[in-house]
């Protein structure tokens, strides 16, 4: 009985072993075409993946359309024209928009997009003592954050934007942050920082440039007027807010401790004046003449301001590492050959008006900070 179970099973073991053999050698021939069959069903149960080229259309048509809104900034030629192209191009990287003018300490509201009734925002009193506000405030930099931290009378009055998360921008002038911008993703969620972060800093930089040229422009329409604009220098930048007066403000601007500044101001700029008169070096020169200095001068101020406004970073590596002239080479002679352009064949090109502008305010009257391949 047990020599017949064991034959048994030995022609079981044989069997076993010519099926396997024989679903190995199925299996080799037909495993490429099943490989194939399986990557295709898996391929087609996947969700639909953008072409490499579709993805670059719409990185080129998302570029696109910040060039647009930066050349809009561009296109405003007075204050108000800029911040409000600005809250028109904000807009289209955020759901609600609004900036508010710093004055006296305080934030108010003066404009603002998206908003379901834009007269709450106006003269609205935002804190500047907490969350992302003091931050972007005290840091000059756009600063995230949750609606929480804008405080209740702020959410009372605006809601919370749908996934709560906001941005406050500073808009900068003259060193100083004038506004402040802030933007939240309302309903829709849509919050793009770093676009808004631009068209911000895009926007502080065409309001400085915008003052320059206009303070130019009416230098070299009268010179008759230059003391009166040596004394506004003190302030140098037009202040684009200058008529926006919040009621809960007034009375602060008006204010002794601010009375006594202007009027310490005055002071000063009239016990300068004086001397000033006496030293003139165009004393002795025919009113034409030294008319087309004081104009070479003005003209030789704004063309270094335009140098340091773009290039900050450099002005400041460049001064660190006393190479400042390697850094901006390409900025400095083309602005030298503009100046050449205009006033190298006029009675003040003696004067070398743009050379010392470089030493003076480039340089900060250091002429090492230049580097052995500036000329002296």
């Amino acid at each position: 009985m047990s020599d017949s179970l064991g034959k048994h099973d030995g022609k079981q073991d044989q069997l076993r072993q010519l099926v396997e053999e024989g679903v190995a050698r199925a299996l080799q021939n037909q495993l490429p075409s099943l490989q194939s069959q399986i990557v295709q069903q898996v391929l087609e149960a996947l969700p639909a993946v953008p072409s490499e080229p579709a993805q670059l259309d719409s990185n080129a048509a998302s570029s696109g359309a910040l060039v647009q809104a930066v050349s809009a900034i561009h296109a405003g030629s007075t204050q108000k024209e800029i911040l409000r192209a600005l809250l028109d191009a904000g807009s289209g990287y955020c759901s609600r928009i609004a900036l508010f003018v710093i004055k006296a300490g305080a934030a108010t509201g003066w404009q603002s997009r998206g908003f379901a009734d834009e007269d709450p925002v106006k003269d609205f009193a935002l804190d500047l003592t907490i969350g992302p506000v003091t931050h972007a405030y005290q840091n000059r930099t756009a600063t995230p954050g949750n609606i929480a931290e804008m405080g209740s009378e702020f959410i009372d009055r605006f809601g919370r934007p749908a996934n709560e998360q906001v941005l406050a921008l500073p808009l900068t002038l003259k060193d100083k942050v004038a506004a402040l911008v802030y933007a939240d993703g309302g309903e829709t969620g849509k919050l793009e920082a770093d676009a808004l972060e631009l068209l911000v800093i895009t926007t502080s930089a065409w309001l400085e440039v915008t003052s320059l040229r206009k303070h130019a422009a009416k230098d070299e329409a009268s010179a008759s007027r230059m003391e009166s604009a040596s004394v506004q220098t003190v302030a140098s930048f037009s202040d684009p807010f200058a008529a926006h007066a919040p009621r809960h403000t007034a009375a602060r601007a008006a204010e002794p401790e601010h009375a006594a500044e202007v009027v310490e101001v005055a002071a000063h700029a009239g016990a300068a004046a004086a001397p000033a008169v006496a030293t003139d070096p165009l004393a002795g020169l025919s009113a034409e003449d030294a008319e087309v200095h004081h104009k070479a001068q003005r003209f030789a101020r704004l063309l270094v301001d335009e140098i340091k406004l773009y290039n900050q970073a450099k002005v400041a590596e460049g001064r660190r590492n006393k190479d400042l002239y390697d850094r901006l080479k390409e900025d400095i002679e083309k602005s030298r050959g503009t100046f050449q352009k205009r006033y190298g064949n006029t009675a003040a090109a003696s004067g070398d008006y743009f050379h010392h502008e470089l030493l003076r305010s480039l340089a900060e009257d250091d002429i090492s900070v230049m580097g052995a391949n500036f000329r002296r």
